[in-house]
């Protein structure tokens, strides 16, 4: 295991080394948080497909086609839809709005007025986001170096912490980028096909499994349904994602570049369902689907092949983790504290003092979040809790703001706390893993959201033209100037 080890601390040396670097580069308020707007296509699309594909998506994803053959790639293909549904309907509005939250966007289009309560449901998802990929590091370094749960977590989860904090969106790009190529190279062009190979190809499978391995529909049609509106709609409203979105340095390179990635994810997605479907024919009495992806790595890969492998779980997890953190950092201080004390968010401090700002509420919540993670041991019910406030708090208040000019703020600020309520209130009678609570909690904030706004004054002409403007491109605040820099495309 000694070259796999090299391969690992080369890896993570490197992370920590991005960060430095990134910390000269984030001068201002917009270089730290959305990368001064200047990402090119190669380098958005790049770290756009680094971010939604976390452990989930690799680990997991490789679970569900242990436990369903090629349908357990649903889950992460309603990721990719969601993407590619982003970019092609939303992403080049949302560039052009030049703000750092969603709920800025909110307040945009609805007055001013959405924008605290918006800000609690987004803090709550992103930070319950970054939990679940930090308590993912304890699963990859047990098999790595058997470290007890909690060290691999403060090991894992430090070292996302300290490039995060040190150069904000800089360094979390530049993370992203090599953790992409390293995705790109352990699980497609390594993983998938080794996989195959030992399992004795396609034909081997499908003589050594039942038909329904091979259904595209065997997970079920509510399943599928119920990944679409957790997984696709979550991908047009999150935090995350849209804090990716303001990085794209044209309204081009959102859409086409987003596109792609979106592309990206449904190949990963496919992906993911053959290893596990393989490591089915290898190991048909794994004590846990989870386990697939570990064992096949541990028992089939040779020598320095396993150790890029692991470095690729260890990345997606990384990219998810360290884009939920800051995403959870800037809703936290823009959207919740500022407007808590009061501060209006036009000029009033030096670039060098938002900085220094952004990256305390970075650190400060990436120690919560460690500590959290510590503690919490179900996972899988603490992601359904933050993607069922999400979809069900925001979904309508956002896309509604987007689609729907008759939308109003009384409408919007109803629909997210009748959404919210609806979904916990749901979620305790139902069980924190049913699918009731997500459907119903929509369907309340739908209707809250059209009768509140349809029996409350239509929204001012002057806000509206303001948010018209913006959409095009036009009337954004200038952001402070910084020294220009080349960056990759």
């Amino acid at each position: 295991m000694a070259v796999d080890y090299t391969v690992i601390v080369v890896y993570l040396a490197g992370m920590l080394a991005m960060g430095w670097w990134g910390m000269r580069r984030a001068k201002s308020k917009s270089e730290f948080l959305v990368a001064g707007r200047r990402l090119g296509p190669w380098m958005y699309s790049g770290t756009m497909a680094a971010i939604v594909l976390g452990g989930a998506s690799t680990i997991g994803g490789v679970g569900l086609g242990y436990q369903y053959g090629l349908s357990g790639a649903w889950m992460v293909f309603t990721i990719g839809l969601g993407l590619l549904a982003l970019s092609v309907f939303f992403s080049a509005r949302i560039a052009r709005l030049k703000v750092y939250t969603v709920s800025e966007m909110l307040d945009l289009r609805y007055g001013g007025r959405a924008g605290v309560i918006s800000g609690v449901v987004m803090w709550a998802y992103t930070l319950m986001l970054a939990v679940t990929s930090t308590i993912a590091y304890a699963t990859i370094f047990d098999v790595l170096f058997d470290l007890n749960r909690t060290v691999a977590i403060v090991i894992g989860g430090s070292i996302v912490v300290a490039y995060s904090t040190l150069g904000g969106m800089w360094s979390i790009t530049l993370t992203d980028m090599v953790q992409f190529v390293v995705k790109t190279i352990g699980v497609l062009l390594l993983l998938l096909p080794i996989a195959v190979v030992k399992a004795g190809g396609f034909s081997e499978m499908k003589a050594e499994l039942p038909t329904e391995y091979f259904d595209p529909l065997g997970v079920g049609g509510e399943t599928i349904f119920t990944y679409v509106l957790i997984y696709t709609f979550g991908m047009l409203i999150g935090q995350d994602i849209w804090q990716r979105v303001f990085t794209a340095r044209s309204d081009r390179v959102a859409r086409y570049g987003g596109t792609v990635a979106g592309t990206y994810c449904l190949v990963y997605a496919i992906a993911g369902a053959v290893i596990g479907t393989a490591a089915k024919v290898m190991y048909p009495k794994l004590p846990s689907a989870d386990a697939a992806f570990a064992t096949i790595v541990k028992d089939e890969l040779p020598m320095g092949v396993r150790g890029l492998v692991l470095a690729a779980a260890l990345a997606a997890v990384m990219s998810t983790s360290s884009g939920a953190l800051i995403a959870c950092a800037t809703v936290a201080n823009n959207d919740i504290w500022s407007r808590l004390r009061g501060v209006v968010a036009k000029g009033g401090d030096e670039p060098h003092d938002e900085v220094k700002g952004n990256r305390a509420f970075i650190l400060v919540m990436g120690v919560a979040v460690i500590v959290i993670a510590i503690a919490l041991n179900d996972v899988v019910e603490a992601l359904t809790v933050a993607y069922n406030l999400l979809v069900g708090g925001l979904l309508v208040p956002i896309l509604g703001g987007l689609l729907w000019r008759r939308g109003t703020a009384a409408g919007a600020l109803a629909a997210v706390v009748a959404g919210g309520l609806s979904v916990v209130g749901l979620m305790w009678w139902y069980g924190i893993l049913a699918n009731e609570p997500v459907y119903y909690g929509l369907l309340t904030s739908l209707a809250v959201y059209v009768v509140v706004s349809f029996a409350t004054k239509p929204t001012d002409a002057a806000v509206l033209a303001a948010w018209r403007e913006r959409l095009a491109g036009r009337g954004a605040d200038p952001e402070p100037e910084t020294e220009p820099t080349p960056v990759p495309q």
